[in-house]
C-alpha cells in the first residue's frame, strides 16, 4: 500500500488500521474472499512450482528434474497452462509470530501452492532468487509464455519482522545488479516485535489476533495493491581481520575494499581487515539503540524462553537497557554508505 503523507499521519492511519481489521475479521468481512476464487488467481501451474522447488533443493536451474517438468508441461498434446493473474511466492520466518508461525505457514500452504511458501529456516531468498526464480526465467527464455507472464506479474509476501523483511529485500535488490527485471514488489505480514518497516508502509504495527480469518484478505490486497518506492541503503563495514564477528543474515563477508579518499580516519588502519557488506531499510544505527537491538537479538537466541511474542519480546529489551554492558561497551566501524531507489513495496 503507498505509505501516508506524513510520519503523523502514517503513526495514526497504522494504529486505526490495525484497530478496524481485527473488528473486520471478526465480522462476516473476513470471509468476503472466496477461498478457491482466490487459490486460483494466486497459484502457479504445478510443472513450474515443481521445477522451480527441483531447481532450489538441486542448486541447479538445470538439473535432470527440472528438464523433465518443462517438457512434460510441454509434450505434444498436452493442454497449455495458463498463468496465475496474480502470482504470489510467500518467504515465512515461522520462528516469528509467536507460537503462530507453524500455524500461519500451514495456512499459507492451503491458499496458495505448498511449493510457493517458503521457510526461511529451509530456504534462504538468495536460493530462491538464485534458482527458483532463473528456473522461472530459464522456461520463459525458451518461449514458456506461461512463465513470462507469471515472473513479469510476480509479487513477494514476507511474513516476518523488520529484519527478515530487509533481509529478503536485500535479496531481490541484487536483481537490479544483474539487469534481472523486474524486481518483484514486496508486501508484509508483520510478525515482528517493532514491525516499524510494515507499519511505515500501511501494512500494519502487529500481527493480527484474528489472522486466520484476515490471512485471505491480506494475500488479496498483496496480489491488487500499488506500490511504492523505497530507499536503500548499502552498507560496507571493515574490522580488523581475525576477530570472530556474529553477523546477522543481512550481512554477507566480501572481499576488502578501499575506503573512501575523502573519509578521515583516526589513529591508524590494520594492515588487514575483514569486509562485510549488506542492505539496509527504513532506517539504520550503529549507536546505542543498536546495541540494545543486537542484546535483544543475542539473548533471545540464549534463552528463547523470554521471546515467545511480541509483548513478552519487550522484557528481554528492558533487560537490556537495565544491563551496563550495552551502555558501557562500544566498537569503531568504517562504513561507505550508497543510498538507491532499486525495490518496490505495497
Amino acid at each position: 500500500m503507498d505509505s501516508p503523507g506524513t510520519p503523523t499521519r502514517a503513526a495514526a492511519a497504522s494504529g486505526r488500521s490495525s484497530v478496524i481489521d481485527s473488528i473486520r475479521g471478526c465480522t462476516l468481512s473476513g470471509v468476503r474472499i472466496p477461498r478457491e476464487d482466490l487459490k486460483k488467481k494466486i497459484t502457479f501451474p504445478e510443472y513450474i512450482r515443481l521445477a522451480m522447488r527441483e531447481a532450489i533443493r538441486a542448486q541447479d536451474v538445470d538439473a535432470a528434474a527440472v528438464a523433465q517438468f518443462y517438457e512434460a508441461a510441454h509434450a505434444q498434446g498436452a493442454e497449455p497452462a495458463e498463468p496465475p493473474e496474480f502470482p504470489l511466492i510467500v518467504f515465512i520466518n515461522s520462528k516469528s509470530g509467536g507460537r503462530h508461525g507453524p500455524e500461519l505457514k500451514a495456512r499459507l500452504q492451503d491458499l496458495m501452492g505448498e511449493e510457493q511458501v517458503f521457510d526461511l529456516l529451509a530456504v534462504k531468498p538468495h536460493e530462491f532468487v538464485q534458482y527458483g526464480l532463473s528456473c522461472l526465467e530459464k522456461f520463459a527464455s525458451l518461449g514458456d509464455t506461461c512463465a513470462k507472464e507469471t515472473r513479469e506479474k510476480l509479487r513477494v509476501v514476507v511474513a516476518g519482522g523488520d529484519g527478515t523483511v530487509g533481509w529478503v529485500l536485500g535479496c531481490l535488490g541484487e536483481l537490479n545488479r544483474q539487469d534481472r527485471l523486474p524486481v518483484p514488489p514486496t508486501g508484509i505480514i508483520p510478525l515482528g516485535t517493532g514491525n516499524d518497516l510494515s507499519r511505515s508502509f500501511g501494512w500494519g504495527g502487529s500481527f493480527p489476533f484474528n489472522w486466520k480469518s484476515a490471512i485471505k484478505r491480506t494475500l488479496d490486497k498483496v496480489a491488487r495493491g500499488p506500490t511504492t518506492l523505497l530507499d536503500s541503503w548499502h552498507l560496507l563495514i571493515s574490522t580488523p581481520a581475525g576477530e570472530e564477528l556474529e553477523i546477522p543474515y543481512s550481512l554477507k563477508e566480501t572481499e576488502a575494499v578501499p575506503l573512501d579518499e575523502e573519509l578521515e580516519v583516526e589513529g591508524e588502519l590494520p594492515e588487514k581487515v575483514s569486509c562485510y557488506q549488506g542492505v539496509f531499510y527504513n532506517y539504520f544505527s550503529i549507536g546505542m539503540d543498536a546495541q540494545v537491538a543486537y542484546g535483544f537479538h543475542s539473548l533471545r537466541n540464549e534463552k528463547p524462553y523470554l521471546a515467545q511474542g511480541p509483548i513478552s519480546n519487550k522484557v528481554p529489551i528492558v533487560l537490556s537497557l537495565i544491563d551496563k554492558y550495552y551502555f558501557l561497551n562500544f566498537f569503531s566501524i568504517y562504513s561507505s554508505l550508497v543510498i538507491c531507489r532499486n525495490v518496490r513495496l505495497f
